[in-house]
């Protein structure tokens, strides 16, 4: 069956439809990376978007369930240029056509990915629809892309009720944003008891229970939206407790403490961006999914400074807290599937919490 992708600026795509057949409107991104695909499905962080693939063959391993970086994929959409109809890999379960069915996402395959990728990349990042309408009008269409919003995504992926990973060491309260479960995994694989918690949870909750540290994690949307949370962040950051952040998690912390942030034109999203430490002078290949950015113009430094900066385009990838035990990153270490560069901030994070125990 035929299907359309249509953006808000006019131009129309004609593929083949995949998974879901229902019609979607919602913000078209891409991701550079050439493995991974279930891990994008399933990160949290792209609800309220559409996702573009733009390695060219996509599906070919299938899919393993126990990769999953949440329960249920999050994309509102999926597109690729090509769909592998045969996968092989001996750990394949299923296939990403069946997976997509499965959780009623729709899809277009068949589109040249590269010129779309090229076309969010000069015009910037843009709403679209998926839909298998061949009799669209798109003086009725058009309209309802550019009204199109994300709103509040992080209510709508966070977990309802507290979850405990069981470890030996530091109590680590974990605040799920749309946390990927390599986060806590990583943290439980080095010994720490992880409490995950509701995104809406109050921090006088959060201090009771006395953690050795908190975790802010990653997570949809704009971060402007959280305006309930950033309350709470900023009580978190006021207690002695040492904090780590991550992506939306960084971002939230800056806004709590005064700082501003940006929509960046098209977003970083894939494994392959390169980040600068400022203090060694070390650049890592980092996993990255985010469309917003620390204004580090609006940065006070007697609150906070740059400790990282993107390679490629000089935006702000990390900030060092002063007088506090405060760090914050606006990529991945985590990284499921990888690159791996930047896991030993975990251990970083531990030795802020006092060593390993």
């Amino acid at each position: 069956m035929k299907a359309f992708l249509i953006l808000e600026d006019g131009h129309v795509f004609t593929g083949t439809s995949i998974g879901s057949r229902k019609e979607i409107i919602s913000e078209i991104v891409f991701n550079t990376s050439m493995t991974g695909y279930l891990e994008v499905l399933t990160d949290p962080s792209y609800a309220g978007q559409a996702v573009c693939m733009t390695y060219p063959l996509i599906g070919n391993y299938g899919i393993c369930y126990e990769d999953q970086e949440s329960l249920r994929p999050w994309p509102d959409g999926y597109i690729v240029r090509e769909l592998s109809r045969m996968p092989s890999n001996f750990r394949c379960q299923d296939t990403i056509q069946n997976f997509l069915k499965r959780f009623d996402i729709p899809g277009i395959a068949g589109i040249d990915t590269r010129a779309l990728t090229k076309i969010l990349r000069e015009e910037g990042t843009m709403n679209g629809m998926i839909t298998t309408d061949e009799n669209y009008d798109l003086n009725e269409i058009l309209p309802k892309l550019k009204a199109y919003k994300t709103g509040k995504v992080v209510e709508k992926v966070t977990c309802s009720e507290p979850a405990k990973w069981k470890g030996e060491g530091y109590r680590v309260a974990l605040m799920d944003f749309g946390v990927k479960k390599s986060i806590p995994a990583s943290l439980n694989r080095r010994g720490c008891q992880v409490t995950v918690y509701p995104a809406q949870t109050s921090a006088e909750e959060i201090l009771a229970a006395k953690p050795d540290g908190i975790m802010l994690s990653n997570g949809p949307g704009d971060p402007k939206e959280c305006r309930e949370i950033i309350k709470e962040v900023r009580k978190l950051y006021d207690s002695n407790v040492p904090i780590f952040a991550i992506c939306l998690g960084h971002q939230l912390m800056a806004l709590a403490t005064g700082a501003d942030t940006k929509k960046l034109k098209y977003g970083h999203r894939g494994g392959n961006h390169p980040v600068k430490d400022l203090a060694t002078g070390r650049v890592y290949i980092t996993s990255q999914n985010h469309g917003y950015v620390v204004d580090t113009e609006t940065l006070d430094p007697k609150v906070a400074v740059p400790a990282f900066v993107n390679v490629n385009d000089g935006t702000n990838e990390g900030l060092r807290y002063i007088g506090k035990n405060i760090f914050t990153v606006q990529y991945h270490p985590e990284a499921a599937p990888g690159p791996q560069d930047s896991a030993y901030l975990f251990d970083r994070f531990i030795e802020m919490m006092g060593g390993n125990k």
